[in-house]
């Protein structure tokens, strides 16, 4: 049975929209407007039950009151909301105008940072009622808006990842060889379900040629005796996420096999010695990768080294080549170099990690060592 996890506060959202706000301001907008969804969520926890082609607008400004319009009709959910105590609520009513609503809470000239995931309705709306205001995506005005988790969250995503790691101990007692890669696909999912979560996200099995695609999914194909599988596994518990990937092996390994899992193992161990406060994204990126290249294989590397995860399982940071935006203590992202050897196998080993004043702590704890399975 899963813990509750501890509550978070109006204190707790009240911060994080004037961080949001202050983020806004320091990228050069006059403030963010953010719609249903993750963002949303995490700022105020406010979700509509139901999201239809009615505006619901929160608008963040630099020294202002958060305010946050909806629908009449769904006025009572968003008072219940748990952030709601420290904003000021607005409504619009069937029959009116949302958009000029919407404008009597933004500065004519304003540039504004939008959620992504905007509807264009709402986006073309808001330039009617004001053309001369201007928007940015937030994934490009202010990417790291969701990246420094507060001590509450990281609570949340290490319950998440504890439960994943109840997962894949249960998952190496189950029969693999002789049955479907979606069949121990759904083993996963359940085992996730069973540990907590309430949503999975996707649970990999990658067997033998199909672990060299990082982002196969399940198929129908039949486990073997002598496949390598790749396990990528995670979602949503307590609406925080996991994702963790191990590589097991049917039976007995071949020396070869031992020796590329052995050298992703250390790939991964030496990116995440890596992690401390003030370090490019890119560097993490790099440190692994050097490791493969050094042992030959550096042609089968074919993804970034890792992700944020949060309220969503891929958010920034980034740990690619080229992001140079330093590591801060609270963000939390995953480790998981790869090596794909071409219609033969591949192999992955993720944590999730978060970044701390004097270095980086996994939130995964399994073993890394190559796990035999029948």
């Amino acid at each position: 049975m899963s813990e509750t996890p501890v509550a978070f506060t109006e204190q707790d959202y009240a911060d994080r929209m004037v961080r949001a706000a202050r983020d806004a301001a320091d990228a050069g907008l006059s403030g963010l407007l953010v719609t249903p969804g993750p963002d949303l969520v995490r700022l105020c926890g406010y979700l509509p039950t139901a999201l239809t082609e009615r505006l619901t607008l929160l608008v963040l400004v630099p020294e202002s009151e958060p305010r946050l319009l909806v629908p009449a009709l769904e006025r009572p959910d968003a008072e219940a909301a748990p952030g709601a105590g420290v904003l000021r609520l607005s409504e619009w009513h069937d029959g009116q105008d949302p958009y000029a609503a919407a404008a009597g809470l933004l500065r004519p000239h304003g540039h504004y940072g939008v959620s992504d995931a905007t509807w264009a309705l709402h986006l073309l709306g808001l330039q009617e009622a004001l053309p001369l205001t201007t928007y940015r995506a937030l994934s490009i005005s202010v990417p790291m808006l969701r990246a420094v988790k507060d001590d509450h969250e990281l609570a949340r995503l290490a319950a998440a990842g504890a439960a994943a790691d109840a997962a894949y101990e249960e998952i190496l007692a189950v029969r693999f060889a002789g049955r479907r890669e979606t069949d121990v696909a759904d083993d996963l999912a359940r085992l996730l379900l069973t540990h907590g979560h309430g949503r999975v996200d996707f649970a990999v099995v990658g067997s033998g040629p199909n672990g060299a695609n990082p982002h196969h999914g399940a198929g129908e194909r039949t486990i073997e005796d002598g496949d390598m599988v790749v396990l990528d596994f995670g979602g949503l518990k307590d609406g925080y996420g996991s994702d963790t990937t191990r590589t097991v092996h049917v039976g007995e390994p071949t020396d070869e096999e031992r020796t590329v899992h052995d050298v992703v193992r250390r790939a991964q161990l030496a990116a995440f010695e890596a992690v401390r406060p003030g370090v490019p994204c890119a560097e993490i990126d790099k440190v692994a990768r050097r490791v493969i290249e050094d042992a030959g294989y550096g042609e089968y590397v074919i993804h970034r080294t890792g992700h944020g995860i949060g309220v969503t399982t891929h958010e920034p940071p980034y740990l690619v080549e080229g992001e140079q935006r330093p590591l801060v203590p609270g963000m939390c992202f995953s480790i998981e170099p790869g090596i794909y050897l071409p219609g033969r196998f591949g192999v992955r080993i993720e944590d999730v990690v978060t970044c701390t004043e004097t270095g980086g702590r996994r939130l995964n704890g399994t073993s890394h060592e190559l796990a035999l399975v029948s």
